[in-house]
């Protein structure tokens, strides 16, 4: 399947495996840019979409995997994370921390890795599905291995 995959889609492929997921990367047929036209695409709820929002976090990456139920209250997830302010990233914030354009980042497959919150929220779907490193590119996984892969931390996101 990787050769038909979008190059960041094979990187999160190699990661995804490397890691111990099992979840294949799924190319949909056009771009989803809300958790709303995922769900759509994928026949899932929207809660069941693993938002990948990427923060600045004084300074540092912060990946906050939300639930596209959620919005995320970011005087919380500052609190959460011990940092004074957290405030969305700019484009370039996420490529360079990332190497994934906004819109398909991945919770993993990134050149170092990045601090991760995941919500909650996520734990009541059997199935989540996370973007793959591009904005066509998703994949079926579950709360717990979301937790594992990214050796992420559990929080509440608003």
């Amino acid at each position: 399947m990787s050769e038909k995959l979008p190059a960041n889609a094979v990187v999160v492929e190699a990661a995804l495996r490397a890691a111990g997921a099992t979840g294949e990367i799924v190319v949909l047929p056009e771009k989803a840019p809300t958790a709303a036209t995922a769900a759509a695409q994928l026949g899932c709820e929207v809660g069941a979409i693993a938002n990948s929002l990427i923060f600045d976090a004084d300074g540092a990456p912060l990946l906050v995997l939300t639930s596209g139920a959620h919005r995320v209250d970011v005087e919380l997830i500052a609190r959460t994370a011990g940092v004074a302010k957290v405030r969305r990233a700019t484009p370039e914030f996420v490529r360079a921390a990332t190497g994934q354009p906004i819109g398909g980042v991945a919770p993993v497959g990134h050149p170092a890795p990045v601090r991760t919150l995941v919500d909650n929220w996520l734990s009541k779907h059997e199935v989540v599905w996370a973007a793959g490193g591009h904005p066509l590119t998703v994949f079926p996984t579950t709360f717990e291995e979301l937790l594992a892969i990214t050796g992420g931390t559990p929080v509440d996101v608003e």
